[in-house]
C-alpha cells in the first residue's frame, strides 16, 4: 500500500473528529509526511516532536487539541499526552495489530483513564490506529465541511472517515467492554 493513505489517515481522521482545533502535536521520528498533510489544514497550527517521555515531558499543559503519536505508548507517554491536551483534546496513535490481543487491551485500559472515547480505525494499509477523545466522537461529530474542503487528498475524504471505523464481528467480541464508543 502507499504510504500517502496512512499519512492522511493518520492526520485528516483526528484533526476532521475535533471540533476547531487550533493546535496540534505530532509525535514521531519522522515527520515529513505527516507535516505536509497537516499543512493541508491552514488555520491549524501544528508543531512536531521526536517520540519519547523526556521530549512530551517539556510540553505545556492543555496546549494542544489534537496529538497524532506514532511511537512510543506506554502509561508515562499516555499520561503526558492526556495532560498536553486540552479537555475536549483526542490522540490518533499506532498500536499494535489488533491480533495482538493482550498488548492492545492494556493500552486501551491506561486509555481508558483518560478518554471517553476509544476506537480503532482502519488505516487503509492493513494497519490499524486508535483514536481516543475526551469529548468528541469520530463518526457522530466528524466535520464534513473540514473534510471536503481539503485539497490536495489522494485517498481520505468525508465517506472514507466513518467507514474506517467498522470493524468485524470478531474484533467487536475480542474487545467487548474495552472499546469504547
Amino acid at each position: 500500500m502507499k504510504n500517502f493513505i496512512y499519512n492522511e489517515m493518520m492526520v485528516h481522521v483526528p484533526v476532521c473528529t475535533a471540533k476547531a482545533p487550533e493546535n496540534v502535536l505530532i509525535i514521531s521520528n519522522d515527520t515529513a509526511a505527516l507535516e505536509d498533510e497537516m499543512k493541508k489544514h491552514n488555520a491549524i497550527a501544528y508543531k512536531s516532536i521526536a517520540c519519547g517521555l523526556e521530549t512530551i515531558r517539556n510540553e505545556e499543559d492543555a496546549a494542544y487539541d489534537v496529538v497524532i503519536c506514532e511511537e512510543g505508548q506506554d502509561a508515562a507517554v499516555m499520561a503526558h499526552i492526556s495532560r498536553v491536551l486540552k479537555e475536549d483534546g483526542l490522540v490518533s496513535m499506532t498500536h499494535p495489530s489488533l491480533d495482538n490481543t493482550q498488548e492492545n487491551k492494556s493500552m486501551m485500559q491506561i486509555l481508558g483513564k483518560y478518554f471517553k472515547v476509544i476506537m480503532p480505525y482502519n488505516l487503509g494499509n492493513g494497519q490499524t490506529a486508535l483514536l481516543s477523545s475526551k469529548e468528541y466522537h469520530p463518526t457522530a461529530d466528524i466535520n464534513l465541511h473540514r473534510a471536503d474542503m481539503l485539497d490536495g487528498l489522494e485517498f481520505y475524504n468525508c465517506d472514507i472517515h466513518p467507514a474506517s471505523f467498522a470493524m468485524g464481528n470478531n474484533v467487536r467480541k475480542e474487545y467487548l467492554g474495552i472499546i469504547k464508543n
